[in-house]
């Protein structure tokens, strides 16, 4: 298959799209203010590389979780108008997986800056 530039800037244009519609949610752009209050406090603690390495990979994760529970959110919204305790199950189920990824972020940042707060 031939690279297509003009293609791939399309599926960027997308990408970007979809983001975009991600920060318009609430829940998300809370992630996004603590994401950022976080890399500005390892900044400030000059944390080491790894752990650099380990916060961004965790904001990472519990971001694009947040976007596929709105993804999900938004496809069982639209497959039925009827909210069933199937489909409030599924959505419950996706919500906690984004909880338990904040669960661990706070653990994490916890290992992380504790030490040189104290």
């Amino acid at each position: 298959m031939k690279f297509s530039f003009q293609k791939w800037l399309k599926s960027l244009h997308y990408a970007i799209s979809g983001i975009s519609y991600a920060a318009s949610q609430q829940n998300f752009s809370l992630m996004i203010l603590l994401g950022i209050g976080v890399i500005i406090l390892g900044g400030i603690l000059k944390i080491s590389a790894t752990e650099w390495l380990i916060l961004i990979l965790t904001i990472g994760i519990v971001l694009s979780l947040e976007v596929l529970n709105t993804v999900w959110e938004k496809t069982l919204d639209f497959l039925s108008d009827d909210i069933s305790e199937n489909i409030g199950h599924i959505k419950d189920m996706v919500a906690g997986a984004v909880l338990i990824a904040c669960l661990v972020a706070i653990i994490i940042g916890l290992i992380i800056f504790l030490p040189k707060l104290i």
